[in-house]
């Protein structure tokens, strides 16, 4: 668990983000690639990020009405804005899953399936898979449209120290934390929402920031080791496009493995899938993945807003700070 308290001073702000990024690395390796809970570490990790950075901020005696607060709220406008898509992309995912609901309650329901019974089945199946094709699509133009124009990008362009040491410090504080929540937002979305078919390229560790002089060089680097690791898993995906949430992609996989053996089996007449065992086997995994998505995707939903209440908090704390100074 990290000591909140090391964020006290501008290094220790430094500090406190590295070793956030270190332990999102370490889950990162420990789950499945885009899983809920790694998402949910993720959304969490932001969270934590932006609670501490309002209370270093007060902590710096900082002028009153200098640039510095303009920037703060240009940054918290974005995280906003990119946390409203989050929320409608995830939101959408209830008429797929309740879809999915549907069709192993049918299963449930009908133990033995008539060849009448199984062509409902397979045609509930495709209707399914056309929820997951259309949300898909709403993802993507809400992606163009919305997160396009917030420039969620990693910044390795600045090199002048003295840049990043205005305002005690701060700036150079806001220029990670600009960072940072690029990529933990740009995972987020690429999880939850859609993933371009092509990624940014990757960040070149060695490119500049081992040598880099400001005090958050280390952060830099593991900053720029977990895009690479991110990256990669990415590149190494049969169809990067689409919505790469692990639990999402699996049910997809069930669902279609599923109705290929139900398919299968209706030239042969009745099918009683659950003396079958590869069909039970089949049937129950695909309940486990829906399972995991509603509970999953309800989790995120509520952290997201217990996020804009702190960003909120966060905002109105800042202008009050410095109205009362």
């Amino acid at each position: 668990m990290m000591d909140p308290s090391s964020t006290n001073s501008v290094n220790g702000f430094y500090n406190f983000l590295t070793r956030g990024i270190d332990d999102l690395e370490r889950v990162f390796l420990s789950n499945n690639f885009m899983s809920i809970q790694f998402l949910q570490r993720v959304l969490s990790l932001l969270r934590s990020f932006h609670s501490q950075l309002t209370i270093l901020v007060q902590k710096l005696h900082l002028p009153v009405g200098e640039k510095w607060l303009d920037e703060y709220m240009d940054e918290s406008s974005k995280l906003w804005e990119a946390c409203h898509v989050l929320k409608t992309g995830i939101s959408g995912m209830e008429n797929y899953y309740s879809s999915g609901f549907n069709i192993t309650s049918s299963l449930d329901g009908h133990r033995r399936l008539s060849p009448q019974l199984s062509r409902q089945v397979i045609r509930a199946m495709s209707g399914c898979r056309r929820e997951a094709v259309g949300l898909e699509g709403d993802n993507r133009a809400m992606m163009e449209t919305r997160i396009e124009p917030l420039s969620l990008k990693f910044d390795d362009k600045v090199s002048v120290e003295s840049k990043l040491n205005g305002f005690s410090g701060f700036r150079g504080v806001l220029y990670a934390m600009r960072n940072v929540s690029s990529l933990l937002l740009m995972i987020l979305l690429y999880g939850l929402v859609y993933c371009w078919p092509e990624p940014e390229p990757e960040f070149s560790i060695s490119g500049g920031y081992e040598g880099c002089l400001f005090y958050g060089s280390t952060f830099m680097i593991s900053t720029a080791r977990l895009h690479q690791r991110v990256t990669a898993e990415i590149n190494q995906m049969p169809g990067r496009a689409g919505i790469l949430l692990y639990e999402f992609r699996r049910s997809r996989a069930a669902m279609d493995e599923l109705r290929g053996e139900l398919e299968r089996r209706l030239s042969q007449g009745s099918v009683d899938w659950e003396s079958e065992g590869g069909m039970r086997e089949r049937v129950e995994i695909l309940k486990g993945n829906f399972g995991i998505l509603r509970g999953g995707t309800e989790n995120i939903i509520s952290q997201i807003d217990d996020f804009f209440d702190e960003i909120v908090e966060g905002r109105k704390k800042l202008l009050d700070f410095c109205s009362h100074r």
